[in-house]
């Protein structure tokens, strides 16, 4: 791991060496907790599913309490005014410690008397009279700077929060407990029933933002969450690589992270996008609606049972009476079961009548008994969404009966199939198909819910997608985050009110951050000069960090030579060569380098396609060729503004062909 240089001046050595001091106490006794939780036997649950479920949640409290000897235990001290029954001082760190008599050595940073030391400031102190922050080498503890909050004044920059927000970042993402910002504690710390939408420029930290949220509310609501899950929902299994590591940092090991393929299924048929950006329209609910009960038709017989020497008949009207009842008012799966269950009963009412005295199994019976099974398939006919939507993109009048004026003629005819498939089980599906075929699904059984989602690049997804993911929270809430500014998809968002409606949060809070951390503010302006053509209605993104000399622009007739020498002149850190897809493998060769993969890579060097650097960041960026990246897709204006914005050190841009006139 890349060391932390830091600029404070030296403090006391008396103190310093007592804060250390404090700290090997509270790792012992985190050593300790950890001990003692894998001490614990689930042999004392009395069966063997409730051993099963108690030694998988001690196997999760033993791996919370690991202790990463590079993680600083606590990174903040928080000095009291004692107005209240809490110690006058408190460390705050990633988790809870507390040594063998149950005295707190650290606070866990979600705790809400950690909040102060995010949000106090001399003109609100918040009952804080000094904010200590503490610096590290490893896991060395090696210098502190104090705040004095009591008398007022200005606080100036703090240089060990400088020195942490730009140490290099080789590896997967870190967590940020100890730089949040007060506008970014203020959305980790909104509470469940919150639906958060979070506009951010490059380098504001948004990931990063809802990440920590899904870690505060998994404090604050453990027994709530712990049951109904959490989600983690990235652009690309190369992104839940890179913020792999950030939750398990913070004790939460037990988050489902996902991408939407690996929710909607992993379909890469290729298809023209404007063929993808008609499926991907929220129109399609209701197309897809229509085609699901054009299935159900309408009864032409009645139905016979017999029973021994007895026979009972249920009219064909009474059949089409229950039907019309259940039609539309009900999911497809169920109101196919309802039917079956109304129809027995219409049975049951007659033996009753005769003098008999059916009970609740002989209904059951009655609703399995082929002449009712015969009826059922006949008018409410089994189903799969594959077979559904393969009926609704091969046969053209189908299509149009379901289509009604939701599309027009030249709509329908894009979504037909030029070479249709022999059935369902043949078809190859596209990634639009995906959503398609997850909204058939819940029309016939209703999606599980999760008790909260967090979606990262949400500008990129289609309304169908948006509603999918709608369905996987609809009991409970959702932080989203994203870049109206990185929108790289032909249906990407143009407002963040409308990604709402689609998922189901009408009502949800849209924030914006502006201020960025991580990026230099010469790369950013570089590349901000392209938000007027992409995104004229976004504010300029603004930086902390100067960044003198962090850009470079070199014209070559040589681009894999220019290239190769910004690889050779880069510092300390990881180096990302950002290319057009296409060509990454030819970098890759001339490099020596890997390309960045699906599942990520955490080598000093790597070749990154275009498509794939969205949500990553690298301490020097090499871009080579933008006219390329921009040449290669609808939106590659908006793709090479991605590119320039993963630098958090330097950035160079090497290039033979003109540049945009923008830059």
């Amino acid at each position: 791991m890349p060391q932390h240089t830091l600029a404070p001046d030296i403090p006391p050595a008396d103190d310093l060496a007592e804060e250390r001091r404090h700290l090997d106490e509270s790792r012992a006794a985190l050593r300790a907790m950890r001990e003692h939780a894998q001490s614990l036997s689930s042999d004392m649950a009395g069966d063997w599913v409730s051993r099963q479920v108690l030694q998988g949640l001690l196997d999760q409290r033993v791996a919370a309490l690991a202790d990463h000897p590079d993680t600083p235990l606590f990174f903040g001290r928080l000095d009291r005014d004692g107005a209240d029954d809490l110690p006058p001082v408190l460390y705050v760190g990633r988790r809870h410690v507390h040594d063998g008599g149950g005295r707190a050595l650290v606070i866990d940073w979600r705790a809400p008397v950690s909040r102060a030391f995010y949000q106090a400031s001399p003109a609100e102190p918040m009952g804080v009279d000094r904010r200590r922050r503490f610096g590290y080498q490893g896991g060395e503890l090696t210098a502190f700077e104090d705040e004095d909050l009591a008398h007022g004044g200005d606080l100036g920059p703090s240089r060990i929060l400088t020195d942490e927000i730009e140490r290099p970042r080789t590896g997967p993402m870190r967590d940020i407990v100890a730089t949040i910002q007060p506008d970014q504690d203020e959305i980790v710390r909104a509470d469940l029933g919150v639906t958060v939408c979070v506009q951010g420029a490059p380098g504001t930290g948004k990931t990063a933002v809802g990440l920590h949220r899904a870690a505060y509310l998994l404090f604050t609501h453990r027994e709530k969450l712990s049951r109904a899950g959490v989600m983690i929902v990235g652009p690309n299994r190369a992104f839940l690589s890179y913020i792999s590591s950030v939750l398990p940092a913070l004790g939460e090991v037990k988050v489902d992270q996902t991408t939407v393929a690996g929710i909607l299924g992993d379909h890469a048929h290729p298809e023209e996008p404007a063929v993808s950006a008609v499926k991907g329209d929220a129109r399609m609910a209701r197309v897809l609606k229509r085609a699901l009960w054009l299935h159900v038709v309408k009864p032409v017989e009645g139905v016979l049972v017999t029973k021994g020497a007895n026979r009972y008949r249920v009219a064909d009207y009474e059949v089409r009476e229950i039907v019309a009842s259940l039609r539309g008012t009900t999911r497809y799966n169920p109101g196919r079961a309802t039917l079956a269950q109304r129809l027995a009963h219409q049975v049951l009412v007659q033996m009753e009548r005769r003098g008999e005295s059916p009970d609740d199994r002989v209904q059951d019976a009655v609703a399995r008994s082929k002449p009712v099974k015969t009826v059922v398939d006949q008018v409410w006919p089994k189903l799969v969404p594959e077979q559904v939507l393969f009926r609704l993109l091969s046969d053209p009048t189908f299509l149009a009966r379901a289509a009604k004026e939701d599309l027009t003629p030249e709509e329908q005819t894009a979504l037909l199939w030029t070479k249709p498939y022999k059935s369902h089980r043949s078809a190859k599906w596209s990634g639009a198909d995906g959503a398609l075929l997850d909204e058939l699904a819940d029309l016939m059984d209703r999606t599980p819910s999760h008790g909260h989602l967090v979606v990262d690049e949400a500008q990129d997804l289609s309304e169908m997608q948006l509603r999918a993911l709608g369905r996987r929270c609809r009991t409970g809430s959702a932080t989203i985050l994203g870049d109206l500014a990185q929108g790289t998809t032909p249906w990407s968002a143009r407002s963040w009110n409308t990604v709402l409606t689609h998922l189901g949060f009408a009502e949800g809070l849209v924030t914006e951050l502006t201020l960025g951390f991580r990026v230099p503010r010469e790369v950013l302006d570089y590349a901000a000069r392209l938000l007027p053509g992409i995104a004229p209605e976004l504010a300029a993104p603004r930086s902390l960090r100067p960044g003198a000399g962090s850009l470079r622009l070199v014209e070559t007739s040589d681009v894999i030579g220019g290239v190769r020498d910004a690889v050779s002149a880069a510092g300390e850190g990881s180096v990302g060569v950002i290319v057009r897809d296409a060509d990454a493998e030819t970098f890759a060769t001339a490099l020596g380098a890997p390309v960045l993969g699906p599942d990520g890579d955490g080598s000093k060097v790597l070749v990154v396609p275009a498509g794939l650097a969205k949500g990553l960041e690298y301490d020097h960026v090499v871009v080579a060729e933008p006219a390329d990246i921009v040449d290669a897709e609808p939106r590659g204006m908006a793709r090479l503004y991605v590119v320039l914005t993963r630098a958090v050190t330097t950035l160079t841009v090497v290039h033979a062909k003109p540049l945009p006139e923008a830059l």
